[in-house]
């Protein structure tokens, strides 16, 4: 059975900027993927301090990503963005440039985007955690 996927915005919640503050799954397998990280297949890390080149990465690893367990990113049923700062137009632009990316569908159903401190690696400014309903 395939999964069938509604995005809703109720009309008494406030509008989004392309996202939807709902996405009901009726059935199906999900896939948890890890953390999207700015590495390149070696585990390097990928334009330390360029927000941009490290959008670019982590956009192309979760399509990886996605793509390894038969998805692609119209399949994502929940985003999780984490950018280093706390600066509301790095966050905006960062939200701009992953939906414009080759990822971007992903970024239409349920999403938070989060300024945060500090990730994992040293340099890296952008981690992208998705869920995904996956088709049969």
């Amino acid at each position: 059975m395939t999964a069938e996927i509604t995005r809703i915005n109720p009309p008494q919640l406030h509008a989004t900027p392309g996202y939807h503050h709902i996405t009901v799954v009726e059935a199906g397998r999900t896939a948890h993927l890890a953390g999207q990280c700015p590495l390149d297949p070696t585990g390097k890390l990928v334009g330390p301090g360029d927000l941009d080149a490290q959008i670019a990465q982590v956009a192309a690893n979760a399509a990886t990503a996605l793509n390894a367990v038969g998805a692609g990113p119209e399949h994502v049923v929940r985003s999780l963005i984490h950018v280093v700062s706390d600066d509301v137009a790095v966050l905006g632009d960062a939200w701009r440039r992953l939906t414009a990316s080759v990822i971007g569908p992903a970024f239409t159903t349920a999403s938070t985007l989060l300024g945060v401190a500090r990730l994992g690696f040293p340099g890296q400014l952008i981690k992208v955690d998705l869920t995904a309903a996956l088709p049969d």
